[in-house]
């Protein structure tokens, strides 16, 4: 069997033992399972990366359990502000997407950004005047709502704060993501948001910013990240962590340990990246992390704390 290896995650931050139900539990580790699966068919069938984290990020955004897509968070005027990313290792191709509404998966835009825009990063009216004209698939404003974003965000208003995508309270759980090598070599990253919410001013996070919580180069590795937008901005993480492979020599392990533990205040979330060698690490400073991991030399495992 050709080499190739593949991670997800569904987000992090402080994802509380304690209020963590069998049953979400499932629900969640099933969510994961079944976007890791749907993505690594592709790479089996001989697929891309590329075509594998598209895949995967649209089974979670189409998922209401997850803050990107169908499950996006509010923002402080009621509505959905949803941003995307997704990069091709071997080109360094890329497409980005912010503040837009009502398209049903965003990763698909930002894909569509990268193979038919000369542009990379398209926004607001903009973003949503492109995707009319190459088709891209829309849904009613209604076909977004969830009754328990909804709830968070009038918590959210009666304390006056703006919320991360994963807090305290059991119903907050964020940002999607995927990272993969193909048998070809080729590395891909993707990752799609909701934001924060209760978000305002039309705030931008670290998920569709190429280098800070996307990322893919075939010299070192392919990463997406997820937690307070705002620390991994400040830090560069993703690029930070290429940088000290392709010029400091780190391995990615030793790279996305020293960034994660050493660069992002403590609970600010975690990443997944992947490497050219196929190596996989999933590091987080955060309570917990929604995540999973599959290759061919390693069977599914699927984790939301620490084993």
């Amino acid at each position: 069997m050709k080499q190739y290896s593949l991670a997800i995650h569904g987000g992090a931050g402080a994802i509380s033992r304690k209020k963590m139900t069998e049953e979400k539990s499932c629900a969640y580790r099933a969510a994961l399972s079944d976007a890791l699966a749907e993505a690594e068919n592709i790479l089996l069938r001989g697929g891309t990366a590329l075509e594998a984290v598209e895949k995967a990020v649209m089974n979670m955004e189409d998922s209401p359990l997850f803050n990107a897509g169908k499950g996006a968070v509010y923002t402080h005027e009621g509505k959905h502000e949803m941003d995307a990313a997704i990069m091709c290792g071997k080109t360094l191709d890329a497409g980005a997407v912010s503040l837009i509404s009502t398209i049903r998966n965003p990763i698909v835009l930002a894909k569509t950004i990268l193979e038919r825009s000369e542009h990379i990063f398209l926004a607001g009216e903009g973003a949503m005047e492109f995707a009319k004209q190459e088709n891209i698939a829309f849904e009613d404003a209604a076909w977004f709502n969830t009754e328990f974003r909804f709830n968070s965000l009038q918590k959210a208003k009666m304390k006056q704060k703006i919320e991360l995508d994963h807090n305290e309270r059991e119903d907050k759980y964020g940002t999607v993501g995927a990272v993969a090598l193909d048998q070809y070599g080729n590395l891909a990253a993707a990752t799609s948001t909701g934001g924060m919410t209760n978000k305002r001013f039309g705030r931008i996070g670290d998920s569709p910013l190429i280098g800070i919580g996307t990322y893919a180069n075939n010299k070192t590795c392919a990463i997406s990240c997820t937690g307070k937008g705002e620390d991994f901005i400040r830090a560069m993480v993703a690029y930070d962590i290429s940088c000290l492979m392709e010029y400091k020599g780190f391995s990615l392990e030793a790279a996305s340990r020293f960034v994660v533990q050493s660069k992002l205040p403590v609970k600010s979330g975690g990443l997944i990246a992947v490497d050219s060698k196929g190596n996989i690490v999933m590091p987080f400073n955060s309570e917990g992390m929604y995540r999973a991991s599959v290759s061919n030399s390693k069977a599914k495992e699927v984790f939301i704390f620490q084993p």
